[in-house]
């Protein structure tokens, strides 16, 4: 070997075993795009408004955008630490 020339590491690696799936607990919602822009006005709604409850606004919100409440709602008990950033915990 000259000078510049190193020498080759050769590293073996090891095949990942197949994990067993996990049954999912509630059917996965796709995350329409819309439903960021829905968190955004819901939490400046709420900062702006003192009267009204985070309920009232976040349904409000929703109302004016044309988007299911149902649809979203699946999505927000998918993702339980917004439901508790926008104090709609039970």
């Amino acid at each position: 070997m000259s000078g510049r020339q190193r020498a080759k590491t050769v590293v073996k690696l090891e095949e990942r075993k197949a994990a067993r799936p996990k049954a999912p607990a509630a059917p996965s919602v796709e995350p329409d795009p819309l439903y960021g822009v829905v968190l955004l006005k819901t939490a400046l709604e709420l900062k702006r408004r003192k009267e009204g409850s985070p309920e009232e606004i976040l349904r409000g919100v929703l109302a004016r955008m044309r988007i299911p409440e149902s649809e979203f709602r699946v999505f927000l008990e998918q993702r339980g630490d917004l439901l508790k950033l926008l104090g709609l915990h039970k």
